[in-house]
């Protein structure tokens, strides 16, 4: 099985930013991830006021939870990100995150979404993801 990324020619460029345009993926296995956030397996808050780092735990969580199922970071085909208070400067730290954990494959699909809260204190983002893998 395999995932296609596309770019369309006359879309500008998105690999620069860390995601494809389009992924197309052949049947499988559908994986959806609920909201992953920066909470640790006892609810404590890691990085607390730094989205960047909690944007580290909630991606190490959403791998944890693709490991569950049978899936890694190269089966994603999309991703929802939830962002409080979504702002230009905290998208490279952000950004810095979505690269290491997809490193070595093509990023998914992608949308960002500012939000004014989450379900918990001091939580800054959250991630879903929906990933494909063979029957």
């Amino acid at each position: 099985m395999s995932i296609e990324h596309i770019q369309p020619d006359d879309l500008f460029p998105s690999d620069r930013f860390g995601f494809t345009q389009v992924v197309a993926s052949p049947p499988g296995r559908q994986i959806f991830v609920s909201g992953q956030v920066a909470w640790d397996q006892d609810l404590k808050l890691q990085g607390e006021g730094d989205v960047a780092a909690q944007a580290e735990q909630a991606l190490a969580n959403l791998g944890r939870a693709l490991a569950a199922a049978g899936a890694a970071a190269k089966d994603v085909t999309a991703v929802r990100v939830y962002i409080v208070d979504l702002a230009p400067e905290k998208i490279p730290g952000i950004g810095a995150a979505f690269a290491r954990f997809f490193d070595g494959v093509p990023p998914p699909a992608s949308t960002w979404i500012g939000v004014q809260a989450l379900v918990g204190p001091g939580l800054l983002i959250e991630i879903e993801a929906t990933a494909v893998v063979a029957d």
